[in-house]
């Protein structure tokens, strides 16, 4: 290897005066390098100092008002990491109950850090998510007190308007113990059995107004989740399935979604019956949301129930209801030698009569059998919807080498819905889409019975003038 390669080996031949210099003239220009050089300097003077270092900077960012431009987002997240690796990765080597308040300290900056920087991009919030991680591994070293930690855990998920604290219970129940997630458990009894304090604007007049409108009370809403949330989460680290299982009403429980989750928590304590029972409650229910978890957890009962007929009726169930390819593949894997193939056919045999093209084409190239899904496109080329082009733009590309009829026709699927419903937005395509048409042209011996490329161009021309004349085709 190289001398000049920059590597620590290299590096350090230069020796620490020289090193010291190119440091100090990298720093002149940069904030990030000359704070973090200050830390390092902190550090070598001991964990108590570096632990004064970043409590200053902590202040100093929460006191900070300046609005945080896109341009310096980039540096202020340096800085935010910077503050979470001198406190996870050295003073807590040192002094982790030091560490673990200078990261509670650091997780309270995140509501002044959004007041004043835009994270759309999500780049500060990915920051404070993975800092609150930490305390998985600080919380038993530190040893807080429990009470003390308890109600400080709920003052920080009762202000928390971000939802950088989400995970605190879970991470920090075996530093609890019992006694402080009982505590915790109280505190938001005890918010739930509280009424809601009326605002200013709730004059008696104004809510009999609401009332006669029917308007729902957001803020009710709110605090039920939020109640909700934290006794499911109390009783998820506790184990209490019951409990948990209670925060969900008889309407919760009539959705897949719910149920098919109470049905798996059923099966992890090994009761299937009541898995059934849970799932039964849904199986009427309106709508597709949450189907494919119920279909999953239904699956999984009737295995459990040894009843392994009516699981693989029900993969096949699946299957024929959204061309499913998991529950396809999982029930040719549970059937005995050979009647896979059968099996497998008559799948692709169901697929070319699927009432919906794409869905059906899609199934073809992902199995994949590209051959099925060329002859699908081209025995039903009237009925593709071009409105989709992503998906069309992914299979013209899957069947452009082998089979480029089947691509044209998916092109001119497009083209067609671009013009026939005046999408100005995607008329920019239509030349790059005509001059595929073109480059694939030259791999088609026999259209039939659909029309040749150049009178597809010349029935564009008739029929929609100088819009494609304008292309040049």
């Amino acid at each position: 290897m190289s001398k000049k390669t920059l590597n620590k080996t290299n590096l350090g031949a230069l020796g620490a005066d020289r090193l010291a210099d190119l440091l100090m003239e990298v720093s002149a220009g940069s904030a990030d390098i000359k704070r973090r050089l200050r830390l390092e300097l902190s550090h070598n003077l001991g964990a108590s100092e570096l632990a004064h270092e970043v409590r200053k900077r902590l202040v100093a960012l929460r006191k900070s008002k300046t609005y945080v431009s896109w341009r310096k987002r980039k540096s202020l997240v340096t800085d935010l990491k910077t503050q979470v690796s001198m406190i996870v990765d050295k003073i807590a080597a040192d002094d982790p109950v030091t560490a673990f308040e200078l990261l509670w300290q650091f997780m309270e900056l995140a509501p002044f850090i959004y007041a004043r920087a835009d994270d759309r991009r999500g780049d500060i919030g990915a920051v404070f998510d993975a800092a609150i991680q930490n305390f998985e591994n600080l919380g038993p070293r530190a040893i807080p007190d429990a009470a003390t930690l308890t109600d400080s855990i709920w003052t920080v998920l009762c202000d928390d308007e971000h939802g950088v604290w989400d995970d605190i219970i879970g991470l920090l129940a075996p530093t609890l113990g019992d006694d402080g997630l009982a505590r915790l458990k109280a505190h938001v009894q005890d918010f739930a059995a509280t009424p809601m304090a009326r605002g200013n604007a709730d004059h008696d007049a104004i809510q009999f107004l609401r009332d006669l409108r029917g308007e729902r009370d957001y803020r009710g809403e709110l605090k039920a989740r939020f109640v909700k949330r934290c006794l499911q989460e109390i009783a998820e680290v506790t184990g209490d399935t019951a409990a948990y299982i209670a925060q969900f009403s008889p309407e919760d429980q009539r959705r897949k979604a719910i149920s098919a989750e109470i049905a798996m928590l059923m099966l992890d304590d090994n009761a299937p019956d009541k898995s059934l029972a849970a799932l039964d409650l849904a199986r009427d229910s309106a709508g597709r949301r949450g189907l494919n978890a119920w279909d999953d957890a239904m699956i999984a009962t009737l295995i459990a129930l040894d009843r392994q007929d009516d699981a693989q009726t029900h993969r096949w169930a699946c299957f024929e209801d959204r061309l499913s390819l998991p529950h396809l593949r999982d029930y040719l894997k549970a059937l005995p030698d050979f009647e896979d193939v059968e099996a497998e056919d008559r799948a692709r045999q169901y697929a070319l009569r699927y009432p919906d093209i794409l869905p059906a084409l899609h199934f073809c190239l992902e199995w994949p059998d590209l051959l099925t899904g060329s002859q699908m496109v081209i025995s039903q080329a009237d009925k593709i919807d071009g409105d989709d082009y992503e998906f069309i733009n992914y299979a013209v590309d899957m069947l452009r080498d082998k089979y480029p009829l089947a691509a044209v026709l998916l092109v001119r699927s497009m083209i067609n819905f671009t013009l026939s419903q005046g999408r100005t937005s995607r008329a920019g395509y239509l030349a790059g889409q005509l001059q595929d048409c073109e480059t694939l042209d030259a791999h088609i011996a026999d259209y039939a019975p659909f029309a040749p490329h150049a009178d597809y161009v010349d029935h564009l021309r008739n029929k929609y003038g100088l819009t494609v004349s304008a292309l040049g085709s």
